[in-house]
């Protein structure tokens, strides 16, 4: 993004997030929002007083500081002059404007850098009248690695920092596996981390399902592996049609020289490489790079369906289902939908839509301020790219049924729960937490998140237990860290609001007994809840720890059981197993990384290179604890103080 001058000071009206360091704030006035007769409109009349005709965002607050909305003008002054209109608004916009309470304001050099510092803004804050692209992960990518003298291939997200070469965006991981699977049949590359590379003494079981050359072992030379890097990174590239010619010519040739085994190794690689061309139902024959969305909108839900077409190849579709108001056209949808998807992800040359965008220009020039080439963004309306348009709203069509259907059945069976459990309202978020540990050893809490859309995985957090006073095994100690932990942080998010926060949960279901239970009531009591804030429920398995014969545990009620029969048993079931299932797995990461742990890197001072230059000097940890102090100043990169250091640790 642009970098613009540095920020004028301004009132903070509300407990936000900054946004971004862009733009320059505007002075606006102080309005005391308590005042019992003050209207949005009035609010937004004595903003519009002294604000400029440039371009810039705004941002609308209401009364307990929540962030309304933010939004981009070409003339600030023109745009808010809308809102101070009687009349003519839709119903979100009219409750917005009656909802406004405060204004903030930032001026851009040009309407394109407010679209994108919009964008920015809509992403990080989440306003509650603006359309959100709810699923914000970021895209993964294979990595062909340059930093070994065997090349690793491996899926990978985040940031490039690894020397190598980057293929992608693919739409899902799935995606990814996928094309990894048939890539090492076609071309033998090996998957393995670095110290299982190193400590390999014969081939492993990848080698013996001809999924891998071993490398490791030397059954084959490095200029061979070379070879196979570099075809790998062509078919990547899109050069499959030569690739395969020149494999075809090259088994043809091998079986004239009666070389029949390399001929059959041939072979099998051009029928994976044929596999994995085949397996792309959508593969048009002039799309080299391109990103394609299509839109279908049905009882005020929308699905935007993505194919993502990189060197010629269709690598992967996702779906999403962005947040937006009853009375929001398709292409307003897709429009805000497109800016903000773009804010952190490559732009591609081509965008093709489902819909005519009325600002499609205007949005290709800020996605260009963002990338180092020229953006076309369409909308076809003959031919194979319309084919593939077609194929992509079949698609989303298709999984926005299926999405209604589910919110009906996952509404359905939150109305059972409320029934059960005897909740004033049907509850919108439930919180599960368990507990996992061996004996007392990397023990980690979990907490999942169920709503009406079903498990709510972006919200699913993990805890580790962090009271060193805790006897090992201390489940109801664990149970008491976590939800004081978890209770702490949403008083504070409801501190100074009229209104509950969007984390606060409707049913809180703890995996366990009365003890579990009477531990999570004093912990959220010690952090300032009382007896009737929360709905607290504690899930017993039965006698035999049979499923089906659970005892449920309210505060001040009898516990209680229900008929082996009722579907909203089997939905608690199935809620208590999915947050068992994360916190093991949880513990599983946590332990497995314990396990890998090198006492190196518990020493001050001692970074990735200097830790690197030890291990092979000394080949393991091991080695460097038992190494004099005269052999550790012999490394090179480790000074005497280092050194000393060093070795004072492996003594102590």
């Amino acid at each position: 993004m642009t970098d613009f001058p540095p920020e004028k000071p301004i009132h903070t009206p509300a407990p936000q997030d900054a946004p971004p360091k862009t733009g320059v704030k505007i002075d606006a006035p102080t309005i005391e929002p308590s005042k019992s007769n003050i209207s949005g409109v009035d609010v937004i009349k004595e903003h519009l007083k002294h604000l400029p005709t440039k371009s810039g965002v705004y941002r609308m607050f209401g009364a307990d500081g929540d962030l309304l909305y933010v939004g981009k003008a070409r003339n600030l002054k023109n745009r808010v002059s809308n809102y101070a209109k009687l009349g003519g608004h839709t119903q979100r916009i009219a409750r917005m404007i009656s909802l406004t309470r405060s204004m903030e304001f930032v001026v851009t050099e040009s309407e394109t850098e407010a679209l994108l510092l919009e964008a920015n803004l809509i992403k990080k804050l989440k306003p509650r009248f603006n359309i959100l692209l709810r699923d914000d992960k970021s895209f993964p990518y294979i990595l062909i690695r340059r930093d070994h003298e065997s090349p690793q291939i491996v899926k990978h997200r985040g940031a490039k920092k690894i020397k190598g070469d980057y293929f992608g965006p693919f739409a899902s991981g799935g995606a990814v596996n996928e094309t990894l699977d048939i890539l090492q049949k076609a071309f033998l590359l090996r998957n393995c981390s670095d110290s299982i590379y190193e400590g390999r003494s014969r081939a492993c079981m990848q080698h013996q399902i001809k999924r891998c050359s071993a490398p490791c072992v030397g059954l084959i030379s490095h200029d061979d592996y070379a070879d196979l890097t570099k075809q790998a990174a062509q078919f990547l590239q899109g050069k499959a049609n030569t690739l395969q010619e020149a494999m075809a010519e090259e088994m043809e040739q091998a079986s004239n020289d009666l070389e029949f085994e390399k001929a059959a190794i041939l072979r099998d690689r051009l029928k994976a490489l044929a596999t994995v061309r085949t397996s792309q139902s959508i593969s048009p024959t002039n799309l080299e790079e391109a990103d394609v969305f299509a839109i279908e909108t049905k009882g005020g839900q929308s699905c935007v369906q993505t194919f993502f077409f990189r060197a010629g190849q269709n690598w992967g579709a996702t779906a999403y289902y962005p947040r937006h108001d009853l009375d929001d056209a398709p292409d307003e949808i897709l429009s805000a939908f497109l800016v903000q998807f773009y804010d952190s992800r490559p732009v591609p040359k081509l965008i093709l839509t489902s819909e005519k965008l009325e600002q499609s220009k205007f949005i290709a020039e800020a996605l260009e301020l963002r990338t180092d080439h020229k953006v076309h963004i369409h909308a076809p309306s003959r031919g194979e790219k319309l084919g593939i348009i077609k194929q992509a709203h079949t698609n989303a069509r298709e999984a926005l049924a299926r999405k209604l259907a589910e919110t009906q059945s996952q509404s359905k069976i939150f109305g059972l729960v409320q029934k059960v459990f005897e909740l004033k309202e049907t509850p919108k978020r439930i919180e599960v937490y368990d507990n996992s540990h061996i004996q007392g050893s990397n023990a980690v809490g979990g907490m999942i998140v169920a709503n009406e859309e079903g498990f709510d995985k972006s919200s699913y957090r993990k805890f580790n237990i962090k009271d060193k006073e805790l006897e090992p095994g201390d489940d109801y100690g664990m149970m008491r860290e976590v939800m004081r932990r978890r209770f702490a942080r949403l008083k504070k998010e409801s501190e100074g609001r009229e209104t509950k926060p969007e984390t606060w949960p409707d049913l809180v279901l703890i995996d366990g007994g009365l003890g579990q239970l009477s531990a999570v009531i004093e912990a959220v009591s010690d952090v300032g809840f009382g007896p009737n804030d929360l709905n607290l429920i504690a899930i017993a398995k039965g006698p035999d720890r049979n499923a089906g014969r659970e005892q449920f545990f309210r505060p001040n009620r009898a516990p209680f059981q229900l008929p082996l029969n009722d579907p909203a048993l089997y939905y608690l079931q199935r809620l208590r197993d999915e947050a068992h299932r994360w916190a093991i797995g949880a513990h599983r990461a946590k332990r497995s990384a314990d396990i890998v742990k090198n006492p190196l890197d518990e020493i001050e001072g001692i970074g990735p290179t200097r830790k690197k230059a030890l291990l092979h000097h000394f080949g393991s940890a091991k080695g460097v604890s038992n190494a004099k102090l005269k052999d550790l100043e012999a490394v090179e990169g480790i000074s005497a103080a280092t050194a000393q250091k060093i070795f004072d640790y492996f003594q102590n």
